[in-house]
């Protein structure tokens, strides 16, 4: 996502950082390469300029000298990116009745975004449905009926019906026990006056408490007047960026919500149901920069696990220690999260590591025979794996285990080294609140955690 904006933005601060003296040349290289990777991104030209004169001008200013300058540029290097991301405005439900209507022309993902924020809703407590009004779009019914199906989500689909507005008040009776209704509409390949008549119509009838635009990151800077003319034709609240995975130009999708004041509620990440996430501009920009976001690792969790599991792992985060059980339901929902790749760049430090594929590894064969390995374990060796580190014991446990599970001493090895590698990680960043951001001290324990001589940040 964005990754060599990413990696441009981290050369730049290392270059700040590690300078011994802030001349012109240096500060104009430094702005160059910003400039070609912001616009690249598809950030506007007029927001990059500005950005590039505001650096410019703190880098000359004479007031302010030294490991000081160097720190204001950083911090102002952060700040003019998150203002340019906008603020985090998040989906607040009411108490009970809760009416989403999802827009969006053709080819957005409006489908496949209504049942992963159904998921989102439904993992998190509420009583959810889905409904279908887009009577339009050949199999629009269907899809949504199948994913409903396979995620086990609550849709209410018509597929004899061809108009929208009376689908809706066919439903709407049996719609009234549900916390959150989701409705998916018709799309279009321009905002046309019939689109806009016919979601108008739908509004008048739904009164939604919120309307979201569903568009794709990778129409870069045309998000600005697709977000313009929703927003003003239909009262748009809040906008959800999908393909942000594939799109090197989601720059030009995020600046324009901002420029246009229509918050991006959520963001999705990927093909998969739980790939959707709420959109936090400090965390996004925290990950962009290789520092991690753990709220957003969190949110993931909550997303594939039930609450008395989310409580548990909660405990243990904080305590900075997972148990072998722990160990093997985190691998097992590993796929459900997106993976380790994309589960390492939320972890502080991480993001550029280089981790054995082995380690990865998900494979059913695998995680059944650790299974049986923690069934051959004492309740002991199963909560507390650091005895397997005392070197007089260790042996003889192994050979135990290893005969009452029926798999070679190595695959007990390669559990234990699993075990380690998450609970290094979770010890390392388990006590970083990053809706606070990262203090110096923090920064430092990750950088001597893992290999990076100087990180700085302001």
């Amino acid at each position: 996502m964005l990754e060599k904006l990413g990696e441009t933005i981290k050369k730049a601060t290392d270059k700040i950082a590690n300078a011994i003296f802030l001349d012109k040349n240096l500060v104009d290289t430094i702005v160059r390469d910003l400039q070609r990777a912001l616009i690249e991104a598809d950030v506007n030209v007029l927001l990059v300029k500005d950005i590039s004169t505001k650096i410019k001008q703190a880098a000359l200013d004479e007031r302010i000298k030294g490991i000081e300058k160097k720190e204001h540029l950083i911090k102002l290097l952060h700040e003019e990116l998150l203002n340019i991301l906008g603020e985090k405005k998040e989906l607040k439900l009411k108490p009970k009745k809760n009416k989403i209507m999802l827009l969006g022309l053709y080819g957005a993902g409006k489908t496949t975004t209504i049942a992963k924020l159904g998921n989102y809703f439904q993992k998190r407590g509420h009583k959810t449905a889905l409904v279908g009004l887009d009577v339009h779009r050949p199999a629009a019914k269907e899809q949504l009926k199948q994913l409903a199906e396979q995620n086990n989500l609550t849709a209410f689909i018509d597929l004899e019906e061809t108009n929208a507005l009376k689908t809706y008040q066919n439903f709407k009776k049996d719609l009234e026990k549900y916390e959150v209704v989701l409705i998916d509409t018709a799309g279009r390949h321009t905002l046309d006056d019939d689109l806009i008549k016919e979601i108008k119509e739908l509004g008048d009838e739904i009164q939604p408490t919120e309307t979201i635009l569903v568009m794709p990151a990778d129409i870069g800077q045309a998000a600005k007047q697709q977000a313009q003319e929703f927003k003003e034709a239909l009262n748009i609240t809040g906008v959800i960026i999908t393909r942000m995975d594939s799109s090197a130009k989601a720059g030009g999708a995020l600046t324009a919500c901002a420029e246009t004041q229509a918050p991006v509620y959520f963001i999705a990440t990927g093909e998969k149901i739980n790939d959707l996430e709420s959109f936090n501009p400090e965390s996004f920009l925290s990950r962009l920069l290789g520092m991690g976001d753990l709220q957003s690792l969190m949110e993931k969790i909550h997303s594939v696990t039930d609450e008395k599991k989310q409580a548990k792992l909660q405990a243990q985060l904080e305590q900075g220690k997972l148990s072998l059980e722990d160990v093997v339901e985190q691998i097992k929902s590993m796929d459900q999260l997106g993976g380790m790749d994309k589960l390492k760049s939320m972890i502080p430090g991480m993001s550029d590591a280089k981790i054995p594929d082995e380690m990865l590894s998900t494979q059913q064969e695998k995680i059944a025979k650790w299974e049986h390995i923690i069934k051959s374990m004492t309740l002991e060796e199963k909560n507390n794996p650091e005895v397997f580190e005392d070197k007089k014991t260790a042996t003889s446990r192994i050979n135990r285990i290893a005969q009452g599970a029926g798999v070679k001493n190595s695959d007990i090895r390669s559990l234990l080294k699993q075990h380690n590698m998450l609970n290094d990680m979770i010890k390392t960043s388990s006590n970083i609140d990053m809706s606070k951001g990262f203090d110096q001290k923090q920064l430092m324990k990750l950088a001597k955690k893992f290999g990076k001589k100087k990180v700085r940040f302001g």
